[in-house]
């Protein structure tokens, strides 16, 4: 008898413990949010204050750039403007986002921003709205650069003003490059001709 009440008190707790772990997993999987796992899926604002979607860039290849003006990089400008004029058209484009994030060498507003790059370096790829690349305010657009959870490439530090990322024609990070390459390295300009 006393076998028979063990058996059933064992049955009756195995049972139990089966039931409160399906129950967690039902939970975790219900609070899972999906993630954009493309650039595609993002839309930002703009340096003059409309809306850029990243939808409109699907088939192109695509350098993302954070840009400071008062930084030693800056006269990677007029690189990133060579590198455009010479590869962008219909399969490549360059964006630009000002970040004020390395020590405050991005102080202007966003009208200020385009004044200089337009009167120093002639800049006409797209510049989008100042944001933050890094920290607890990260704009949603870089924390999906940066993280590979959400990217589903790899993490990637942004050190510094003009880290460059390359994204293919599909929407997916593909590589990044610090500070001191130069937009018209051999590696950036290789995937601006579609070559790599």
């Amino acid at each position: 008898m006393k076998f028979f009440i063990s058996l059933f008190i064992f049955a009756g707790l195995s049972c139990s413990q089966s039931t409160e772990t399906t129950s967690n997993t039902n939970t975790m999987s219900n609070t899972t949010q999906p993630t954009p796992k493309t650039l595609h899926e993002f839309s930002v604002t703009d340096i003059e204050g409309n809306n850029f979607d990243f939808a409109s860039l699907k088939g192109k290849r695509v350098l993302i750039v954070n840009v400071a003006s008062k930084c030693g990089f800056t006269p990677q400008y007029k690189e990133l403007q060579k590198l455009y004029e010479t590869y962008g058209n219909e399969n490549f484009v360059i964006i630009g986002f000002p970040a004020n994030d390395f020590m405050g060498q991005e102080p202007g507003s966003d009208e200020e921003i385009a004044s200089f790059c337009e009167k120093n370096y002639g800049v006409t790829f797209p510049l989008m709205s100042k944001i933050s690349v890094k920290g607890k305010s990260i704009h949603p657009i870089y924390a999906w650069l940066t993280q590979k959870e959400l990217n589903g490439k790899d993490d990637y530090n942004v050190r510094w003003n003009f880290h460059k990322f390359l994204i293919d024609e599909n929407g997916q990070v593909v590589a990044d490059f610090g500070s001191r390459t130069s937009p018209m390295s051999e590696e950036i300009t290789s995937f601006a001709a579609g070559k790599s």
